[in-house]
């Protein structure tokens, strides 16, 4: 009879085990099922030179978070999709990725025009968060623009920059300014914080011109700015037409600062541009003058790890060289991850935690959300450089 037992007794405690391990592989599958985001960008078309690295960002940085155990142990897992730089399209990706591939936030897209076009569809059907990593202020202005409650993002407002390079012609005594702005949905914005800040700074704007980005000689614009009596230019673009600008000033010889917008800051301004690029000033992120900023600077450790990332073990750098819009993924992946980290995937809560954002150090700046600001960034996020032998100098204020 004992002898039955000792025999019986191993048979259930392996049973026992072996039922115990079962439960144990079940929640460890549970545990790590990957928390699905959408990541949406300009893969293709105009803007692709910009919205090709934001995804390589962005899958670097998820992958540094997952190799650090994930959130809670789970993965992320980007689910992306290329805009191909047009809106209709962009609105299309968004309602692929919410409604097929169930992702429980967006990252993305690359541009103003085409997040506007995704925006209705966020705020109004899908109620999901998504850090967009446009230039433009509309997709948070609310009033005309319609509601931002699901809506964030991680580049500096366009009333930020314009306020930045305002308060720099207005310490260097340049009082009288002239304008040039794009056609196009971000030239707009910046035309339109231009003609409302304005006089908050005492400054006088002398000339207002406007081009198509696709126009290849802006010379007739620029000489009605030199007949304007402007002591400094203002050129509000992104992409080659900037470049382009600064070729048309250098043959005009007009005897002015040319400043460009935060968008500009970008390797590919310098090389477009040539020799026409020297002297050319515009506010920027930190990242583009890292080795310049004061160790005391809570950002310079965040960019160090960012570029030896970039740099270093993933060497993005041979292709597309470490610009102005670089961190933005960055930064959408890590406020997206720390809301999820306090708040879980319900769409509600992360929109909450989002939003309820202090103190995060990133790449662009120290962001501080509230209801009112879903960028978070003031004035001090960015720098004024110059283009000097073909390098970013950083100005003192």
């Amino acid at each position: 009879m004992k002898s039955r037992t000792r025999f019986i007794v191993p048979k259930v405690v392996r049973a026992l085990a072996l039922f115990a391990g079962l439960i144990l592989a079940v929640q460890t599958v549970s545990a790590q099922e990957p928390i699905r985001i959408g990541a949406f960008f300009a893969l293709s078309g105009p803007a692709a030179s910009i919205g090709t690295p934001t995804k390589l960002v962005a899958q670097m940085v998820v992958e540094k978070i997952n190799k650090e155990g994930g959130i809670d142990q789970r993965p992320i897992q980007l689910v992306f999709g290329d805009t191909e730089s047009d809106p209709t399209k962009a609105l299309m990706e968004a309602k692929r990725l919410v409604e097929k591939e169930k992702v429980v936030a967006i990252i993305g897209p690359t541009r103003t025009d085409t997040g506007m076009a995704v925006k209705p569809y966020i705020e109004d059907t899908a109620k999901v968060p998504i850090l967009m990593t446009v230039g433009g202020d509309p997709v948070i202005a609310g009033g005309k623009f319609g509601p931002f409650h699901w809506t964030f993002k991680t580049p500096q407002r366009t009333s930020v920059a314009v306020s930045k390079v305002y308060g720099y012609l207005k310490s260097k005594n340049l009082s009288k300014i002239a304008l040039l702005t794009a056609s196009d949905g971000f030239g707009k914005d910046g035309l339109l914080w231009l003609n409302q800040l304005v006089a908050d700074y005492g400054l006088t704007i002398t000339a207002r011109e406007s081009f198509n980005v696709t126009d290849t000689d802006m010379t007739p614009q620029l000489v009605k700015i030199r007949e304007s009596g402007a002591q400094a230019l203002i050129c509000w673009t992104i992409g080659p037409a900037g470049a382009l600008v600064a070729k048309n000033v250098k043959q005009l010889a007009l005897p002015i600062p040319l400043v460009q917008c935060h968008g500009q800051p970008d390797p590919k301004y310098i090389e477009l541009a040539g020799d026409a690029a020297e002297g050319s000033i515009m506010p920027s992120t930190k990242l583009m003058v890292a080795d310049q900023l004061p160790e005391s600077d809570p950002q310079k450790a965040v960019i160090r790890e960012f570029l030896s990332l970039y740099e270093g073990t993933y060497q993005y750098q041979k292709q597309y060289p470490v610009n102005t819009h670089s961190g933005y993924a960055w930064d959408a992946v890590y406020l997206l991850a720390n809301a999820i980290r306090q708040a879980g995937t319900d769409p509600a809560k992360m929109r909450d935690a989002i939003e309820q954002t202090r103190g995060y150090v990133g790449i662009s700046g120290i962001y501080n959300l509230t209801a009112q600001d879903h960028n978070g960034l003031g004035t001090d996020s960015l720098v004024m450089v110059r283009v000097e032998k073909g390098k970013w100098v950083l100005l003192q204020d």
